[in-house]
């Protein structure tokens, strides 16, 4: 028996260090050396170099003067990420996606993007459809006294284009640019 149990032993220990240890500080290393800015979360920083977010979670921007991300189910913390797991029959979420659209509307623009009223499967996903920030111009317009079409250039700048998918806008780049617009016109 001992002839079985030690190579057994040994060989589980072995692995455990290979997988448990070894290879996860390898991959950590090279992640730091190759790519610092992904490994560490994709941090966006001020000028002052306080955190404002990460380019891969959306948050909650209030007011009409900002440009909204998509809801979330989890209310925008990274703990309870996840979708709401409630079936499109559910009357609570037929309740909610009717009063954000009641709550977004703007009839000279027509029917509110599904994105502005649909969390994504995370719950966390920075980014929004062109169209979804298009139907929120006007309103960011009319609140900074800023001309749509100095916004739809914005938007255009902040517009990434991946290989693969549609165009997508990340929300919180394109508030920092908004915000770094309002303190140029300020200064």
């Amino acid at each position: 028996m001992n002839a079985y149990l030690r190579p057994a032993l040994s060989l589980a220990l072995t692995m455990t260090l290979i997988t448990g240890a070894l290879y996860p500080l390898v991959v950590t290393g090279v992640a730091q050396v190759a790519f610092p800015v992904q490994a560490n979360g994709s941090l966006v920083r001020d000028d002052q170099g306080q955190v404002r977010g990460s380019a891969l979670i959306a948050q909650n921007f209030q007011g009409d003067g900002w440009f909204h991300s998509r809801p979330s189910a989890g209310a925008y913390a990274t703990v309870a990420s996840s979708a709401s797991n409630l079936a499109p029959s559910n009357p609570a979420l037929v309740a909610r996606v009717q009063g954000d659209a009641a709550l977004l509307y703007q009839a000279q623009q027509g029917p509110v993007p599904q994105a502005l009223l649909t969390t994504s499967g995370s719950g966390l996903d920075p980014h929004l459809p062109p169209a979804a920030v298009a139907y929120q111009i006007p309103r960011v317009a009319a609140a900074r006294q800023l001309p749509v079409a100095r916004l739809q250039a914005l938007q255009e700048e902040a517009t990434l284009r991946p290989l693969i998918g549609p165009p997508v806008v990340n929300v919180l780049a394109l508030n920092r640019a908004l915000e770094k617009l309002a303190s140029k016109s300020k200064g």
